[in-house]
């Protein structure tokens, strides 16, 4: 049917930068909210690469900053990733190799389940459901790969065609050591202290 885009080299096909809009729904309440921003994929020392989102995420006409790190490492084949939490902790396993994947993330008593769908070259899409006794939430987001000759680091089929951006710039924000992150209404992650 031609709805997928298949990738061969994952972490090739999402180095650089990439403009992101996000829909927030809360189907318990009605609740809706937006965000738009960048997701820049930045090349990780001993392979992989540090996503790095931030923008302006608007809930109910109230806008406030909001910004997200994940972890991707090389998977068992290069179609194929891990992807962590900035904190090291794993999130979910990610196989573009057909151009479209399901994942799941248990957190306590939550279940988010994502679809991952690669339209093409130059844009992919990610739908997370949250639902749990306190949260039923729809995540939509779309990913369009920026258009300058540096942001665009990829080939077609994902093949890496120039080094992806350097390293996360300095003052880049990481949870300190018992801190988790919880995911927001805007799909992105703050600290918050871990009981033990």
């Amino acid at each position: 049917m031609g709805e997928f885009w298949p990738v061969t080299d994952v972490l090739g096909y999402l180095a650089g930068s990439w403009r992101t809009e996000r829909t927030v729904r809360d189907l318990a309440s009605g609740g809706e909210g937006r965000f738009s921003g960048t997701t820049a994929f930045g090349r990780l020392e001993g392979g992989g690469l540090l996503s790095q989102e931030s923008g302006v995420f608007v809930w109910q006409g109230v806008p406030r900053p909001a910004e997200r790190t994940l972890r991707f490492l090389p998977g068992g084949t290069s179609g194929t990733a891990h992807i962590h939490f900035s904190d090291g902790r794993p999130f979910h396993d990610l196989d573009l190799t057909s151009g479209h994947h399901v994942a799941d993330h248990p957190c306590a008593a939550d279940l988010y389940r994502g679809e991952f769908t690669v339209l093409d070259a130059n844009h992919w899409r990610t739908v997370w459901r949250v639902g749990g006794p306190a949260k039923d939430l729809l995540l939509t987001t779309g990913y369009t790969r920026g258009t300058t000759g540096a942001d665009d680091a990829a080939g077609p089929t994902g093949e890496a065609r120039h080094p992806a951006p350097g390293t996360p710039a300095p003052g880049t924000r990481h949870p300190a050591p018992g801190h988790r992150e919880r995911l927001t209404a805007a799909g992105t992650r703050r600290p918050t202290t871990r009981r033990v």
